[in-house]
């Protein structure tokens, strides 16, 4: 029964926002009280929160809720963030549920946190970035409410959640004080027998361990597909165990996409908390966490249209950019010299300090971003320079030109500039004997434990401090770094990434340290246009 309208009632029901891969607390507090009929909602709402008005309202009448007379408030507290998405309609109608005494919790209702779209008959709707929210909410010790479809997601993070598809059975499991066990129909009623702490853990471990971590690994394409190019594999293969950027060029049909593809079949699988992190960032990023992808690494390639804000991150609400979603993972970008000038250098900074910080007028935000990158080009606008059959007719300017898109700073960012030129060997006989990635791989990881038990990190994440520790050269070895840095007049940046690279190598090779034949091999990858051949 609804308490007369000159009765003001107060119900509080806690819920989250979503600020970059942060959740702050939001307090839903609903006020009842005299007065014409009125429906507010304040706190700094968005237009979708705003419309939640009338989404709650019809959900209430479907459900056989009465919607109370006189004015109803709605305040989502801290009244100075932002408040977006659908995420607000459950906590707001039982807010609304609990302040007219229509609905009673058995249990005292701040100790959980619900999430959910309302359709317009009670049904529940999933909602974006959900992961955060529930990692924040089980470090608070709360139990979670969501939809079904979230359910999956939510349990990665939290121990105890439950999955309902329709306000009737929320309101029910809220009655009967067992919102943490497993969602049943709406129109059951609830099951009043707690689930133990031993089964609701293994449920979660079950929703959010996979049987096959990363199945979807054994479907990437083999670098044995590529014919040739034993050089490029070579780099791929070095570029995989320490974590190196690469820039493939060669003229058009060499293999350069086909090489970059095959890169995360080098790549080990997602060690539990980095698939988590990973997980967060698919959350918030808009696309969802997707099952069958758990614990591999991801891989995108924007098209060269991409805009600044869609690569680096951006907009009026900060979203994370392909830098951010490719998060120990790999980002390929085709044809390098198309993409805006903007984009090109908006990836500096993340590929130096493996975070990128996004500031609005009202809003900052940090995402990391420490992603592999991997990039293909032509030699020049036609894309024939250099290859022996003599297609090339670009003029010199016209090359300088297309080159000259790439600036000195990001090229210098650039760990290998490997040559793919036209693959020779033909592609209908009996192929010889090409190495496949699960064998390259194998390398490739014990290659990375050797450096995660040496310095806790990947080489190219080394600090200038651990070069000095872990990258200490023999005397022929210096003397070929400091002749090499004079002729090929290399900067402070890239001799520091050419230790890096090969610590990498001498790492391959199971050595504790870097040899001369190491350090060369390094130097000749890091070579680029217009350098004076060495002699």
């Amino acid at each position: 029964m609804i308490p007369p309208a000159d009765t003001p009632q107060v119900a509080r029901v806690v819920s989250r926002a979503q600020v970059g891969l942060a959740a702050p607390l939001v307090e839903v507090e609903v006020h009842l009280g005299p007065g014409l009929p009125n429906f507010a909602i304040v706190g700094l709402p968005a237009a979708a929160v705003r419309e939640s008005r009338e989404r709650v309202r019809a959900a209430l009448v479907c459900c056989g809720y009465e919607l109370p007379a006189g004015r109803i408030t709605v305040n989502l507290a801290p009244a100075d963030l932002p408040k977006e998405g659908g995420r607000y309609d459950l906590p707001i109608a039982v807010g609304i549920l609990i302040a007219s005494h229509q609905l009673r919790a058995a249990r005292p209702i701040g100790g959980y946190e619900l999430y959910g779209e309302l359709g317009l008959g009670g049904e529940l709707r999933p909602v974006q970035g959900l992961l955060p929210a529930a990692a924040h909410a089980a470090a608070a010790g709360h139990e979670l409410v969501v939809p079904a479809a979230n359910a999956w997601e939510a349990a990665m993070a939290a121990p105890r959640v439950a999955g309902a598809a329709h306000l009737r059975e929320v309101c029910a499991r809220l009655a009967a004080g067992s919102v943490g066990d497993p969602a049943g129909d709406p129109d059951a009623g609830p099951t009043t027998e707690p689930v133990a702490g031993e089964q609701a853990g293994a449920r979660r471990e079950a929703h959010a361990r996979p049987p096959h971590p990363c199945a979807a690994a054994r479907e990437l394409p083999d670098l044995c597909e590529v014919r040739g190019q034993r050089a490029a594999k070579r780099a791929l293969t070095i570029a995989a165990a320490g974590s190196h950027s690469v820039l493939l060029v060669g003229p058009p049909g060499s293999g350069k996409t086909m090489l970059a593809q095959r890169l995360p079949s080098l790549l080990p699988p997602l060690e539990p908390a980095e698939a988590l992190e990973v997980a967060t960032i698919a959350s918030v990023g808009g696309r969802g966490v997707d099952h069958a992808s758990w614990g591999c690494r991801p891989f995108r390639s924007p098209h060269h249209t991409a805009s600044a804000s869609a690569i680096v991150g951006g907009g009026p609400r900060a979203r994370p950019g392909e830098v951010t979603l490719a998060h120990l993972g790999v980002l390929f970008l085709d044809e390098l010299p198309e993409f805006d000038r903007r984009v090109l250098e908006g990836l500096r900074e993340p590929l130096e300090n493996g975070s990128i910080a996004i500031t609005r007028a009202a809003l900052e935000v940090q995402y990391p971003a420490r992603f592999q990158f991997i990039a293909a080009m032509n030699p020049c606008p036609c894309g024939y320079q250099g290859d022996p059959s003599g297609h090339c007719r670009c003029a010199p300017p016209e090359v300088e030109k297309y080159r000259g898109r790439l600036s000195g700073p990001l090229l210098d960012r650039l760990d290998l500039r490997v040559d793919v030129p036209r693959v020779t060997e033909s592609l209908w006989g009996a192929p010889a004997r090409e190495v496949p990635s699960a064998e390259l791989a194998r390398s490739v990881a014990a290659a990375r434990a050797r450096q995660i038990a040496r310095a806790g990190k990947l080489n190219a994440w080394l600090s200038v401090r651990e070069l000095a520790a872990h990258c200490a050269l023999d005397a022929p070895a210096r003397a070929l770094l400091d002749a090499s840095s004079r002729r090929l007049l290399l900067s402070a940046r890239s001799q520091h990434r050419i230790l890096r690279v090969a610590r990498t190598i001498a790492d391959l090779a199971g050595r504790e340290r870097i040899t001369r034949e190491q350090l060369a091999e390094a130097i000749q990858l890091r070579r680029g246009w217009g350098e004076p051949e060495e002699g």
